[in-house]
């Protein structure tokens, strides 16, 4: 690890993509399909390496195949070799009948991805595949993404040093009363100047009483002494992800204020002291709104209490009531608490969280004390 100026050069741990086909295929063989149509592009690029616009994949129970435009026939080849990918490419600018019809000769069952197919986009595919029978199939790669390799972990470790070393540099300026959307941007910059591909999402700032609104974009509203201010942002490496919130105030907040804060905040430690592997999700929920509801502030829950994190900022597991499933190692997950009290403040508290063997890794590392400075 090697810095040039502001920035650091980094040497990210390999991922094993290659093998991942060989385990979506078993996923896909377990709902009942002996080929798959992956059409999502992040499911795309978890089996393939592959970041274009534009493709998509047909796993077949011996090969992989990813089917792309003109635009992108240098790149899915680098991409694809770099990732060290046993796939044979399909260059064209052409609806792909040709290219499926061939490789569904002899498969009875194949799997489409329900989230991303559209209704003319099955019926299209029917006629393509003839006889056989089509498969309506939900989270399929998504089951397969949950466990991340050590690779994977590389990088959203990565990402969320970054955010750190971003609200570490831009926390001081709260102390000059800047708006919501200078402080958003002065984060987006210093994840990139940090060495990060881009923002995870929207940064969200929201002070005062537009902290009562969970997901509220960067206003020009200027940040007031005393105020809560939640700040929620991510950067991305390589395509994978953190998510990180704080809350923060300028001066001594009101005591109502405070309370909420560290109700929030001891919500939130609790709840990722739940995390460990075969702890049921659900409990983690459970840690965190017990504690909320104890002083009162349930109805102001409004949101889940956490979901998973890689390639995409919001996916399985989700950290909810009805979540039974136990946590297993491998999985990121966020652990994220809030109370919002409309038209006078909001608090929220988050961390990245990876479930170890022995219970479970923080990723994010920022201080969660309430004062700027």
């Amino acid at each position: 690890m090697s810095g040039t100026g502001t920035q650091t050069v980094r040497t990210l741990v390999p991922m094993d993509v290659a093998g991942r086909a060989e385990r979506v295929r078993a996923a896909a063989a377990e709902a009942g399909c002996d080929a798959l149509v992956v059409v999502n592009l992040v499911n795309v690029r978890y089996l393939t390496g592959f970041t274009g616009s534009a493709g998509l994949a047909w796993l077949g129970t011996d090969e992989l195949v990813l089917i792309t435009d003109r635009r992108y026939a240098e790149q899915s080849e680098a991409e694809t070799s770099r990732a060290g990918v046993d796939v044979r490419i399909e260059i064209t600018n052409l609806a792909p009948k040709e290219i499926l019809a061939a490789a569904a000769v002899g498969v009875d069952r194949i799997g489409l991805e329900a989230a991303s197919v559209s209704w003319a986009d099955q019926r299209q595919y029917a006629e393509w595949f003839g006889e056989a029978e089509l498969v309506p199939t939900t989270g399929v790669v998504e089951q397969c993404r949950q466990i991340k390799d050590d690779g994977e972990i590389d990088r959203m470790a990565t990402a969320a040093a970054i955010a750190d070393g971003a609200l570490a540099e831009v926390r001081p300026m709260l102390a000059d009363g800047p708006t919501e959307k200078e402080t958003a941007l002065a984060l987006d910059t210093a994840f990139r100047r940090l060495g990060a591909d881009g923002s995870a999402f929207a940064t969200i700032v929201a002070s005062g009483p537009n902290a009562a609104l969970p997901h509220k974009r960067p206003s020009d509203r200027p940040i007031g002494p005393g105020e809560l201010v939640i700040v929620d942002m991510g950067a991305v490496v390589d395509g994978y992800r953190s998510d990180m919130t704080r809350t923060m105030a300028v001066g001594e907040p009101d005591p109502e204020a405070r309370r909420v804060f560290e109700t929030v905040r001891h919500a939130q430690q609790l709840g990722v002291e739940k995390v460990a592997p075969g702890t049921p999700i659900s409990e983690v929920d459970k840690a965190c709104r017990d504690r909320i509801d104890a002083d009162g502030w349930a109805d102001a829950f409004v949101h889940g209490t956490g979901h998973g994190v890689g390639l995409d900022i919001h996916e399985q597991p989700w950290v909810r009531a009805t979540a039974t499933e136990p946590l297993e190692v491998g999985q990121v997950i966020t652990v994220e608490p809030g109370v919002y009290l409309p038209g006078f403040c909001g608090a929220r508290v988050e961390d990245t969280v990876l479930v170890t063997e022995d219970g479970a890794r923080r990723l994010t590392h920022s201080p969660k004390t309430l004062a700027v400075a």
